[in-house]
């Protein structure tokens, strides 16, 4: 762990925090208006910005004109390259990982800068999970919510089994109301978590499980969503599922994909996956691709509004 956290050493005064990679300047709209959502929905933790050697000075200065801390990591890969040139976005989803490693906090709570934040969730930074001591060899390693395998784009590079029968939130389509407290055990459908939102508690020993399989060519080679895949196989079943309203992918709430169970009031979370982002649109475009998009919009044009009160206005 010498190469990937070598001085352990928080750069907030806080034990427990949120974190969200950032590796250039195409997602930083993105990670602003994720820590405005975590700020407006009364959350107690702060959001540490973890960066690459990649992210740009233009990048460093927005975050410090906003009282953003941040966090150099280095930008994990496999030992033996893995091609996801059909899904080009994976390469950075191995770096995801980091916050395995960084025990000078207690609970580290990992976010994708593509999400929006609706109502406060500090709750997960209590839940019950495995302690250090126990090295990645308890039943409660980690939490997160389970990844979709329904592949409603019908994108012909995924996985054959990747069908709604497979899906561990079909399985919960018949019990809506508890789909919004509870997740599908960790063992439902393909079993994999969604790599998007991850509860850790830092621990060296499980951080060099992954590095481990970062070095074993074998493994990587099968894994075909990174990070998620990776951690499903490393810990099968021993992770804490928790219920979709923390990482609610906006393609649950299609017709016919999980709108079973999704309800607008109940998320807390929003995961706005795929592409276009909702910041890489025009303004006659706001809310035209998906009407999740217009949720962000909202809250963007509010932190704008803050900010340029404030005398910050890059751009971002």
């Amino acid at each position: 762990m010498d190469g990937v956290n070598p001085s352990p050493k928080r750069v907030v005064d806080s034990p427990k925090v949120w974190t969200t990679l950032i590796t250039n300047t195409a997602y930083l709209s993105g990670l602003l208006t994720l820590d405005y959502s975590l700020r407006a929905s009364g959350s107690k933790y702060p959001l540490v910005a973890l960066y690459t050697d990649t992210f740009p000075a233009a990048g460093h200065a927005a975050l410090a004109a906003r009282g953003i801390p941040s966090k150099r990591i280095p930008y994990l890969l496999p030992s033996t390259p893995k091609d996801f040139s059909n899904d080009p976005r994976f390469y950075d989803c191995w770096s995801k990982l980091t916050p395995f490693s960084l025990v000078e906090y207690e609970r580290v709570v990992q976010l994708d800068s593509d999400m929006l934040v609706l109502q406060n969730m500090d709750e997960l930074m209590t839940i019950p999970l495995d302690g250090p001591e126990l090295e990645g060899k308890g039943d409660r390693v980690f939490a997160a919510s389970h990844a979709c395998v329904c592949n409603p784009l019908h994108k012909p590079h995924y996985p054959r089994d990747w069908v709604p029968a497979n899906c561990a939130f079909t399985s919960q389509h018949s019990r809506p109301d508890e789909a919004q407290k509870v997740g599908a055990p960790p063992t439902a459908g393909l079993a994999m978590p969604n790599g998007g939102l991850q509860v850790v508690v830092p621990s060296s020993a499980v951080y060099n499980q992954i590095v481990a399989k970062l070095g074993s060519a074998t493994s990587t080679a099968a894994y075909e969503f990174a990070d998620q895949s990776m951690l499903s196989d490393l810990f099968p079943g021993r992770w804490v599922a928790l219920p979709y309203v923390y990482n609610a992918l906006k393609t649950l709430r299609w017709k016919g994909v999980h709108d079973a169970i999704w309800r607008d009031s109940e998320v807390k979370n929003l995961h706005l996956l795929l592409s276009p982002k909702p910041w890489d649109e025009g303004p006659e475009e706001r809310g035209r691709n998906d009407e999740t998009h217009q949720w962000w919009w909202e809250v963007n044009d509010r932190r704008v509004e803050e900010e340029r009160g404030r005398g910050v206005d890059d751009g971002f």
